[in-house]
């Protein structure tokens, strides 16, 4: 795609950010799997079902826009996606792998919440208050998605990770 103004940038971007939602989606079940922590996996199952709305509202906004509905392979993604499955695939210890994957799932909540912060004040600046409103509660649930990730590191599942058999 040509990028040739601002619109193009916000449509670009956001087509960037449906890719990695879709991508996401399909490893997210491969993350959950592995995960030992039932809270852990709780909050990913949780997580799984808002990337589906995720992806819905995307597609939402897309038509807002009158624009077809298509990804632009996100690389950032893929290769934060490639780095958390070799990690998955190298740690042993379970309380060690529950920590890995929170780890390599936080990077990704924040490669979102910079994507949809963007869009978000793109989408503002050039008056698409739709596309605006439905990104925002994206931006909301990721960044609640981050804070439940922190909040279970801190608790759970670092401690563990430290001391196995700990809690």
């Amino acid at each position: 795609m040509s990028v040739k103004s601002m619109n193009d940038l916000f449509i670009h971007s956001l087509r960037d950010v449906y890719s990695a939602e879709k991508q996401i989606l399909k490893a997210l079940p491969k993350m959950i799997k592995e995960i030992k922590s039932d809270e852990l996996k709780r909050a990913f199952e949780t997580h799984l079902a808002e990337t589906e709305g995720q992806i819905t509202r995307l597609e939402k906004v897309f038509e807002s826009c009158h624009s077809s509905i298509r990804g632009t392979k996100c690389e950032a993604i893929e290769g934060i996606i490639h780095e958390a499955q070799e990690m998955m695939d190298d740690v042993e210890d379970e309380e060690v792998l529950d920590a890995a994957i929170l780890s390599s799932s936080q990077a990704v909540e924040h490669y979102e919440i910079a994507r949809y912060g963007t869009l978000v004040a793109w989408a503002d600046e050039l008056g698409l208050k739709e596309a605006s409103s439905l990104l925002k509660q994206t931006l909301e649930e990721e960044k609640n998605a981050d804070r439940t990730l922190s909040n279970i590191a801190k608790a759970r599942i670092n401690p563990m990770a430290r001391q196995p058999g700990l809690i």
